[in-house]
This record gives structure tokens, sequence and C-alpha cells, in this order.
């Protein structure tokens, strides 16, 4: 059940931030289910979704609900969830993982609880976690989640000598990162990648009608370019994501170019790296690499990381890294 939660959750990905997606599902005594997932933000919860959905059906006593992140116990833009569970009448409560939000933190599960309601915490707790990343990461440190997307040929270069560089990669891995995009509060460029492609940044995936995420240039921005209307901003990175953090943005997608990408590390701010790399090889060293700057001086200074996954997707792989 918890693992449908999770799949039913996946449906509130790109239209409940900054709240988290969570999915719901309710078992009542008769086995009928109930599924939820958690709409935008000031609307319904997840739990409250398989409740009300339960409620038409018939009733929720003596049910059992499985819900991927722990339940809110505080007024904010609606009321607690475990108010509405208590009053259905639910006998069980099986939890993914707690929520690091102060507000929360513990304060859900204690409150069902108290309830005589009994609560099972930390089920499917590693697939919830993968699921919730930003939204975790988020509420731990008020930062969003740094992405850090490069396209690369197999011996990394970015950019031929010439500067020119579409297409290193097929259209498969193309639409791929426009997924990226799709899930991203936020697109991050440095204005020398606006003035060498001229990119929107914008989400053109077939169908897609979600919200478009935020433009942000660092440094200026030339007139006519397509990424206007933009954000710019001039000085350190770090305040920009505490801003961005507390303005309610989950996720910060970096698409280029080499210098922002080299500043980023150098200053380690990454906090994830998807590298897409092509079946093609430059074969020279005055082609333009990932970063652009100096780098680790000896082999005990190499950053590290950990592979996260490794896909083909189309003509290409995806490799996914998180920095130690």
């Amino acid at each position: 059940m918890l693992r449908r939660a999770i799949a039913v959750a996946w449906a509130a990905r790109r239209r409940a931030a900054p709240n988290p997606w969570v999915g719901a599902v309710l078992v009542a005594r008769d086995g009928q289910q109930f599924t939820g997932a958690t709409e935008p933000p000031g609307s319904r919860h997840a739990e409250v979704v398989a409740l009300d959905a339960a409620g038409v059906a018939g009733s929720a006593e003596g049910s059992v609900l499985y819900v991927t992140l722990e339940p809110c116990s505080h007024h904010g833009r609606t009321p607690p969830c475990t108010d509405a569970i208590v009053a259905a009448g639910v006998a069980r409560v099986v939890v993914g993982i707690e929520d690091p939000d102060p507000r929360v933190a513990g304060q859900g599960i204690a409150a069902l609880e108290a309830a005589g309601i009994e609560v099972v915490v930390g089920i499917e707790a590693a697939a919830v976690n993968a699921q919730l990343r930003p939204y975790l990461h988020h509420r731990r440190t008020g930062r969003p989640e740094v992405v850090l997307k490069l396209a690369a040929s197999l011996d990394g270069r970015i950019a031929a000598p010439d500067g020119t560089s579409q297409w290193i990669t097929s259209a498969a891995a193309r639409r791929d990162a426009h997924q990226l995009r799709a899930d991203a509060g936020a697109i991050l460029v440095g204005a020398g990648t606006v003035r060498a492609d001229d990119p929107a940044l914008t989400v053109r995936l077939e169908g897609y009608d979600g919200p478009q995420p935020r433009r942000i240039v660092l440094g200026r921005a030339p007139r006519g370019a397509k990424v206007h209307p933009c954000e710019e901003h001039v000085g350190p990175i770090g305040p920009l994501l505490d801003r961005l953090g507390a303005e309610g943005v989950l996720q910060v997608l970096v698409e280029g170019g080499a210098t922002v990408a080299h500043g980023l590390v150098a200053e380690g701010l990454v906090d994830r790296l998807v590298c897409y790399l092509a079946p093609a090889i430059f074969g020279g060293d005055d082609a333009r690499g990932m970063f652009a700057g100096r780098g680790a001086a000896t082999i005990e200074a190499i950053r590290r990381g950990q592979f996260v996954s490794a896909e083909q997707i189309g003509d290409d792989l995806r490799v996914e890294v998180v920095p130690k």
C-alpha cells in the first residue's frame, strides 16, 4: 500500500510546491481502497483527498491510512490533517517518513497516537526520501536543492573550439532535460550562456500544461534575449539561494555554462549533478570542457561523489551523481 501511495504521489510532483507531493491510500474495513494526492497550495492535502473519497463511498471508520509523509498537525492554508484523520475514525496510520518541517517534525505522529490511533513509521522510507528529496533538502537547509545539468561528449567537452554546441546529445536526451526543467522551481544560467546560445529556458514538452520555472541570469541579459522576462542577479550565489529558499523555491536547475558550473562546484553548492554523455569524441584538448577554471591541484584534492543512477536515453548515457 505504501508503494501504491508513492506511485499516486507522482501526480502531484509539479503542482504541489512549495508543499510536499504526498500520496495516500485509505483501505476501508470492507477492503475498498481510496487514493489521494496533494492538490495545489491552499487546497486539500493527500490524506484529506483520500478521506473525502471514502466519506462519499461510505465511511472511514476503522480504516487503515497509508501516507508517504507524516500528516501535518498545524494550521496553515488548510486545517491540520491529523484533525481530519481523528474525526474520520481511522484506526491505524502507516507513514513512510517523518516530516522535517519544524511545524510538524513528529508532532503529527504524536497527535495521532494521543488520539488512540496506532501509528507505524518507516515503511518504504528510502523510496519516499528519494521521491521527496528537494522538499526534504529545503526544509532541512532553508535553501533549494541545486541540480547541475551538463551535456558533454564522451571526452568531457561541451562545445567545439568555435563555440558551437548544438547538438552534442540526442533529441531523446534533450527531452529528458526538459523533464528536469519541469521539475524545477527556477532555472539558473550565466549571462555568457545567454549571449552565446540565446536559450529561452522554458519547458517545451508535448502536452505540458504545468507551471514554467523562474528564469534567473547571473549577470545582465542582453536586450531582446529569449530568456526575458527574467530575473538578473549580480553577486555571490549563496544569498540568492537563501532568498529563493525563503520564497518557496524547492529546486534550482543550473544549465550553464562552464564558468558557472565551476563556481558552484568550487563553493560546494551543487547537491546533485545530472550529466548526459554522448557517444561522441572531439579528440583533442582545444574543445571546451565542462568546467572553466582551476581544478584540483592533487589527486588528494579531487572532488568525489556517489553514482545514484546510470541509464541509456536514446543514444546517450544519463549519469546522476551526488557529491560527497
